[in-house]
């Protein structure tokens, strides 16, 4: 593999149907991860491939004994999910998004959604976060629409998924992410409920969020170590530009 570059590795004689992709990597409230990964579980979805790179950390992880990749693709022909269990560094952003735009683009995705968090410094006085949402095309924002989720009208996105909505753009590829209010810095399971929640508006998945609620403990010990390395990366991918409102109006 060259050095610096991201490639996607898929196991053999998969088959995809011009799928919707989920995209759950970590990021504020960890919402993309905790839902993503929960609805891997609940949905019974295989592992079909993975994503690799010398930009990555030198990290490997256990799953039932099985050494795996932390960064994998998981799916069922219809729905693709890319789930990554380790920080995403500043560096590998770019490479990142284009390797998995291209290889969305290659397996003609009709729709690419990530999921996300939008931080909100009164969290803990909002029982259940709302959702906004962002599209990439005039065809995404008429889908937002229509599924009647409510659009982000001001702001700035920073990270990975502001890349990944660009560089679908580039592709002709309809994609759009999904915010849920959450913690700044604390992983959040309530913010990631909504979030599934407003996923199966657009992927009949019919899972129910309770057990995810009743878990909530249980997935914040779990992930605290993601959120705080997710946490040191997020300065240089301009996170902080989130909490501040554009100038021009229009």
């Amino acid at each position: 593999m060259e050095e610096g570059a991201v490639t996607v590795v898929e196991e053999e004689g998969v088959v995809h149907k011009n799928p919707i992709v989920i995209e759950g990597l970590p990021d504020v409230g960890l919402v993309g991860t905790i839902a993503a990964s929960y609805v891997i579980e609940k949905m019974g979805y295989t592992k079909i491939g993975y994503v690799e790179s010398d930009l990555f950390p030198p990290v490997m992880v256990i799953h039932e004994g099985k050494l795996g990749s932390p960064f994998s693709i998981y799916g069922n022909g219809n729905v693709v999910v890319v789930l990554s269990e380790i920080a995403i560094p500043p560096n590998a952003v770019y490479p990142l998004t284009r390797a998995l735009a291209d290889w969305f683009n290659t397996i003609n995705a009709k729709l690419v959604i990530s999921v996300t968090g939008l931080p909100v410094q009164n969290r803990i006085d909002i029982e259940k976060p709302e959702v906004f949402a962002v599209g990439n095309s005039d065809a995404a924002m008429k889908k937002l629409k229509d599924k009647q989720v409510e659009l982000l009208e001001e702001g700035f996105i920073a990270g990975a998924y502001a890349i990944m909505l660009k560089e679908c753009k580039k592709r002709d590829l309809n994609a759009i992410s999904l915010l849920a209010q959450c913690f700044p810095v604390y992983p959040d399971p309530g913010a990631a409920a909504s979030a599934i929640e407003a996923l199966d508006k657009f992927i009949p998945l019919d899972v129910d969020v309770s057990e995810l609620m009743e878990r909530e403990e249980e997935i914040k010990l779990k992930a605290r170590d993601l959120m705080r390395e997710t946490a040191l990366s997020a300065p240089g991918m301009q996170k902080g530009v989130e909490q501040d409102m554009p100038i021009m109006y229009r």
